[in-house]
């Protein structure tokens, strides 16, 4: 039988891509909300201007860098945020997500981001 060898990434390679799967798939939807909780409240500080988007991409890339920071020496404080399989260097970046796609806690996070997203923009689009 013929072994397939597969090969490691680098860390650099793997640590990078760990933290924008965590940054983009478990941080930016939930600061993407906050803002949008922001303008149907009717705070004006971060929106209309490039504001809520700086805070949305400083708020998702700072939360990243804890959770992959922190996450491996404090799994159990961080079982949320952290993500184990972003950071296998065996996997390859589809295999990633479809790692952490197939956790109930992550279906579960995905669901609740979609309805409450979809809740947010009707209620956006219908205020005028």
């Amino acid at each position: 039988m013929a072994t397939i060898a597969t090969a490691r990434k680098s860390r650099p390679r793997n640590a990078l891509e760990g933290f924008a799967l965590t940054a983009m798939l478990q941080s930016f939807p939930t600061f993407a909300a906050a803002a949008l909780l922001l303008k149907l409240c009717g705070n004006h500080d971060l929106v209309g201007d490039p504001g809520v988007a700086i805070f949305v991409a400083f708020a998702s890339l700072l939360h990243a860098m804890i959770a992959a920071t922190l996450g491996p020496s404090v799994p159990a404080l961080f079982k949320t945020l952290y993500e184990p399989a972003f950071f296998d260097g065996s996997l390859s970046l589809s295999d990633k997500i479809t790692e952490w796609r197939t956790h109930p806690v992550a279906s579960l996070q995905l669901v609740a981001i979609v309805l409450m997203l979809s809740v947010m923009a009707v209620v956006t689009a219908s205020m005028g």
